[in-house]
Formats: C-alpha cells, sequence, structure tokens
C-alpha cells in the first residue's frame, strides 16, 4: 500500500498543523499539551495524527516559522493565559482553574508566603507603602529575612523604622488573622500582579532558538527575517550565544567552571575564538588549563554538530546560573561596572 506523504505546506488543514507541531515534540512536552486538553479534543487530534503518513521535512520547517512569526508578531499570539484558562474551564471546576492559572501566572512558591518572597522587592515595597506599619511588619515577619531587608530598605527611614518596632513587639499572630491577610494579598495583589505579568514572545522565541541547532536556527532565523525583519533583530538581540559568554565577569567564568563538565567544554573551546579560550584559561589553574588543552589536542578533529552541542551544554548551564542569580551577565551598560 502507497504511503500518503504531506510534501505542500498550503494544503494543509489547521488541525493537520496542530498534529505535526505534536508530532514533532518530545514525549514529555506533548504530554503537557494533552493533559490541557479534553476527551474529545485528544481522540479528534490523534486520530489526525495517525493519518497523516509521511511528512516532507520542508512542509516541518515551513511550519516552524510559521509558529515563529505568529508568536513573534504583536497582536497575533494564538496561545494567551485568557484561552489556555477557557480551555482548562471545559475540562476542570472553577476553584481549580483558578489555583491552576495563577501559579501560572504568579511568582512561584508553594504558600503565599513563598510567592511573596519572589516577588521583586521593588513591586512589593510600592504595593505595601499604602499599608499600615503593623500589616506590613506581618507580612514581613513571614518572608525570608534576606528578602524582607531589601523591601524595608526601600522604605522611608521613619517609616520602616515604625514597622522594625512593631516587629520587635510583635508576639505571635492569630491563624484568623493571618488567613485573612492571605486572602486579601491573594484577592488584591497576586491577581493584579498575574493579570500585569506577560512575558514577551520574542523572549521566548529567542530561548527556543537558542536550544536549536546551529544548522536550524539559521534557517529559522533567515525565514523570520524573510517575513518580519523587525521581529527577526529583536530575537537577535534577545539570544545569548557561546560568544557572549564574553559578558561574563571572571567570578561568574569560575564558578561556571565549578558546574559544568570539563569533558564538554573542551569540545566546546575547539571551536571557539582566541578570545573565549582566554577567557576559561585565564580562570583556571596552570596545572588544569594544561590538562584541557591537552585534551584539547588529544582529541584531535571534531565534527562540527558536537562542537556545537558541547557549546550549547555550556550555554544553557551559564543561563541556568544566571536565572538563580549565582552569576551576572553584563550588558554592558554603565551599571553593569564593578567596583572593587
Amino acid at each position: 500500500m502507497k504511503q500518503n506523504i504531506i510534501d505542500d505546506f498550503n494544503v494543509i488543514s489547521g488541525q493537520q498543523k496542530a498534529a505535526i507541531l505534536m508530532l514533532s515534540l518530545d514525549e514529555q512536552r506533548s504530554a503537557a499539551l494533552f493533559s490541557l486538553m479534553d476527551d474529545e479534543e485528544i481522540k479528534e487530534l490523534s486520530v489526525i495524527m495517525a493519518s497523516l503518513g509521511k511528512i516532507n521535512s520542508t512542509v516541518v520547517e515551513q511550519l516552524f516559522a510559521e509558529f515563529t512569526e505568529r508568536m513573534s508578531s504583536n497582536g497575533t499570539l494564538i496561545g494567551t493565559y485568557e484561552s489556555t484558562e477557557r480551555l482548562l474551564a471545559k475540562a476542570l471546576d472553577k476553584d481549580r482553574v483558578s489555583i491552576i492559572m495563577e501559579e501560572i501566572r504568579g511568582p512561584a512558591g508553594r504558600t503565599m508566603w513563598d510567592k511573596l518572597g519572589n516577588v521583586n522587592e521593588h513591586v512589593l515595597a510600592n504595593y505595601l507603602k499604602n499599608e499600615y506599619p503593623q500589616t506590613i511588619a506581618v507580612i514581613l515577619s513571614k518572608i525570608k529575612a534576606d528578602h524582607a531587608a531589601k523591601v524595608l530598605a526601600l522604605f522611608p527611614e521613619n517609616f520602616a523604622m515604625e514597622i522594625v518596632m512593631r516587629m520587635l513587639r510583635m508576639d505571635s499572630v492569630q491563624k484568623e488573622v493571618l488567613d485573612g491577610l492571605e486572602k486579601t494579598l491573594r484577592k488584591e495583589f497576586m491577581t493584579n500582579l498575574s493579570k500585569a505579568t506577560r512575558r514577551d514572545s520574542h523572549e521566548l522565541i529567542a530561548d527556543i532558538f537558542n536550544s536549536l541547532d546551529r544548522g536550524t536556527e539559521g534557517r529559522f532565523m533567515e525565514a523570520l527575517e524573510e517575513r518580519n525583519r523587525e521581529s527577526a533583530e529583536r530575537v537577535k538581540s534577545l539570544m545569548f550565544t557561546f560568544e557572549d559568554l564574553i559578558c561574563v565577569d571572571s567570578q561568574g567564568i569560575q564558578i561556571l567552571l565549578r558546574n559544568i563538565d570539563k569533558d564538554k567544554l573542551a569540545i566546546a573551546l575547539k571551536g571557539a575564538s582566541e578570545t573565549i579560550k582566554e577567557l576559561f584559561f585565564s580562570n583556571m589553574s596552570s596545572r588544569a588549563g594544561k590538562i584541557i588543552k591537552e585534551d584539547m589536542e588529544a582529541m584531535g578533529p571534531v565534527r562540527l554538530r558536537d562542537v556545537e552541542e558541547a557549546q550549547q551544554y555550556v550555554v544553557t548551564a551559564t543561563k541556568e546560573l544566571s536565572n538563580s542569580g549565582e552569576i551576572v551577565i553584563s550588558e554592558g551598560k554603565e551599571n553593569d561596572e564593578l567596583i572593587y
């Protein structure tokens, strides 16, 4: 029996596009998407997926290019918090949907106090400045001391000392008071914060492109440039590459070195510029640097794909350390200069 081959992007339906996209994802991500669908939607999509047959690689590339364009163009984003909430409402009760959407939109944390601890100190201080000192004292006593200190430092000195005095005199707070305060924070502060929190779609695409191999990234970027040059330039400016490691200071490089596989680093440096090589070697002991150089020489020629994979590994590790606050990636601004 002759197998059906899809080789014309212009004739496939929206449902087929969704099915192809699902097939191109790894099992973990496709499972996450399926968990947001009701049984009828899953059945309908599954039938289409099973009947697709062979799909030409150019069709897949065109589909991702179209997806990228829509995600990067203002006003054409299909997946939104609102559409996700509507989808969840089809399968779950109202209270559960509210809890899930708050987790998606709001800061991370299991409890309200955990969540407050992950809110930017300027945002939290701006909200609390109109509250009674006693209320602020209770809230600051429930979050981590280092975060409370950052918030307190943003208040006028007299107001801050009033809060400190309330905290010193504060006995154990009744559970009813805490429950009421937590309910108010959830209703008034977290809900408004969640509504105001929207991730820039260009940042999302930059993260996706950063995770692609160099060849695929190049094709997608070229396709995006043809369709929307302005969006392409913005995505480029947000991407972090192996050569951008020059924006990490010496202390950051040393932290990175303690957290990555040295064998992979040796492969990554095979295709690096002299500047990046020197950046790493200057932050190693002479003995460690000698070992890496000997490993690089001993491995001989290395496939470009292996070098790119190793460099992507280092980039991913760098971004994870940056996100956790362990290292700082400078943007070349005056405020990023270090004072010793």
